[in-house]
């Protein structure tokens, strides 16, 4: 036996349970396709052991440590492949795909190069397998994908379909839907029972977000072929994407079958490997199911050769329980020991959320927009941010919520900008009118400076709100922002003697009482800030000695209210 092959031996034989029987390649191969993967693993390690000329295997059991995002484990197996089976091409394709994970591309492309220069008349499986790695890179190349899979094919003579089903995958990801359902179609041709052309087909109709029509489908293809475990898989996927638009309690609801559908995918696949509950925790983490996270994480945290992945998952937990020193505390660790490429945006989100939260303002804003520079496709983080600084401002985490919102508010070209510059100039008002109206805005204390530096950033935010021209922004905002404004100004304005203020206020009161001249005038909001703006308005002209406006204002205030107590003071003093 070889040094290589006792390595080798040793490195793989402790996860292989035994095999009650020998069973082969295309055992494997089958137990692989319907992602039956610890079946599969065994199988392998199994047939390695009595034939480690066996070359082939070496690279079905490389990818499946790929899946398990083993790469050093995969180049390891493929290495050896080469050296006990050097006429195997498929391991130096395996190279390559451990090059593409870890963004070394031009060195995956060289290894695909070589591994089909030379090529027999008929041998097209690194072909094809050069297009299926392009396919699924983490970053795609659909164009080089394609010409590996045309090469595939024309070699082939349509012999092996799943060439055409990878080819609708390229085809997908181009977003030419059409030109994908005709090679999945294609496919079904050639084999009526490839579950995963059927499987691919319906997957069209979800990148349309038909997911009704996906649900479907998906739903009929695991009647006709129950024991096929990748229908589940995508029906967990396709659920879990029609919730996404839903609100709250059917979100709920729905993202709940997604769960189900993801225990029935590992049910089916017959796999409880620790590698499985891995696999299954990502998906709760993807799907925003931390409740079933806890769970899974914690057992997995019990579990022998559990993945550094798990500190992940435990400090999600820990921040969605509000313990944000044990989130830290976790996620320093999984940056510590998870390597960097395996690192997600979600990570950096969490770990920005929760420094942010006890206080590390500028290390937390750091991190969230490298979340933000990080996400994928299919993440929308800005929304997540908005959310969460939502939330924390109606759990009076004034702060915090300001500092959260501070990602949006500066950014023009997203979607929530206006509202987080809204809530934004919220959270300042309320933090600077507190300090004064507690007494803390102490001169001989430095209080007023600060009281005064929160209402200034209030007013800036307001300002943006107010400067946009969207008719939704208008209709939303213009009216409470016109209002905390002047309400802001005035703070400002009182940190001076009444007969020194300058009526930083009145422009926007003044501008508030004409947005709502039109409008219906009841009790309630629109009352309340009428009845404010001529208040302070008329106190302002009064201090400066023009009571005709002043008691313009109080009278407005009085048919309005007649009972207000503080315009009949002044009106009463100005007969």
């Amino acid at each position: 036996m070889t040094k290589s092959r006792i390595t080798l031996s040793l490195f793989l034989i402790a996860g292989a349970v035994g095999i009650a029987q020998a069973q082969s390649l295309k055992d494997a191969k089958v137990a692989y396709d319907a992602e039956q993967y610890d079946k599969a693993k065994e199988i392998l390690v199994n047939l390695i052991d009595k034939k480690p000329k066996e070359g082939e295997a070496y690279f079905y059991l490389g990818n499946i440590h790929l899946i398990n995002e083993k790469v050093d484990s995969a180049e390891l197996v493929f290495s050896t492949g080469i050296e006990n089976a050097p006429k195997e091409k498929l391991n130096t394709i395996g190279l390559g795909i451990v090059d593409l994970q870890k963004g070394e591309n031009a060195a995956a492309d060289q290894k695909f190069t070589d591994a089909t220069s030379k090529l027999g008349r008929r041998e097209y499986m690194p072909l094809y397998f050069a297009g299926v790695a392009y396919n699924e890179a983490p970053e795609p190349d659909y164009n080089k994908a394609l010409d590996y899979l045309g090469q595939a094919r024309e070699k082939s003579k349509d012999k092996f379909p799943d060439i055409l089903v990878a080819m609708g995958d390229a085809y997908l990801g181009l977003n030419q839907n059409s030109q994908a359902y005709v090679s999945y179609r294609d496919a079904l041709n050639i084999d009526e029972d490839l579950v995963k052309a059927k499987v691919a087909q319906a997957i069209i109709t979800r990148s349309a977000q038909a997911y009704d029509v996906a649900i479907e489908n998906l739903e009929g293809v695991a009647e006709e072929y129950p024991n096929y475990a990748p229908v589940y898989r995508e029906l967990a996927e396709t659920y879990y994407r029609s919730s996404l638009n839903l609100e709250h309690e059917e979100y709920r609801e729905v993202n709940k079958k997604a769960v189900e559908y993801y225990k029935q995918y590992m049910s089916v696949a017959g796999d409880n490997s620790v590698e499985a509950k891995t696999r299954y925790a990502d998906f709760l983490v993807y799907s925003g199911n931390y409740d079933e996270l806890k769970s899974v994480s914690e057992e997995l945290s019990g579990m022998e050769g559990v993945d550094a992945k798990v500190y992940r998952y435990l400090g999600y937990i820990a921040y969605n329980d509000k313990d944000y020193d044990k989130a830290l505390e976790y996620l320093n660790t999984l940056f510590e020991r998870l390597e960097e490429e395996r690192i997600i945006s979600r990570d950096y989100l969490f770990a920005g959320l929760s420094n942010v939260s006890v206080g590390e303002k500028e290390k937390g804003i750091e991190l969230l927009h490298k979340a933000i520079e990080l996400q994928n496709d299919d993440d929308d983080l800005l929304a997540d941010i908005s959310e969460i600084a939502f939330a924390k401002y109606q759990d009076k985490e004034i702060e915090a919520a300001i500092d959260l919102f501070s990602i949006a508010a500066g950014m023009p070209e997203s979607d929530y900008y206006y509202d987080a510059n809204y809530y934004t100039g919220l959270g300042e008002y309320n933090l600077g009118s507190s300090m004064l109206n507690q007494g803390q805005a102490q001169e001989d204390g430095g209080e007023i400076a600060t009281a005064k530096e929160h209402l200034e950033r209030g007013v800036k935010a307001f300002d943006v709100v107010l400067g946009s021209d969207k008719e939704e922004v208008i209709s939303k905002y213009k009216t409470s922002s016109l209002y905390y404004k002047a309400l802001s100004q005035l703070g400002m304005d009182n940190l001076q003697e009444p007969e020194e203020m300058q009526g930083l206020f009145v422009d926007a009161f003044t501008k508030l009482i004409e947005q709502l001249k039109d409008k219906p005038i009841e009790e309630g909001t629109n009352a309340a800030f009428l009845t404010d703006a001529n208040n302070y308005l008329g106190y302002f002209y009064y201090v400066k000695g023009d009571n005709e406006k002043a008691k313009s204002h109080f009278d407005r205030t009085l048919e309005i209210n007649p009972e207000n107590e503080f315009a009949l003071s002044i009106v009463e003093y100005l007969e």
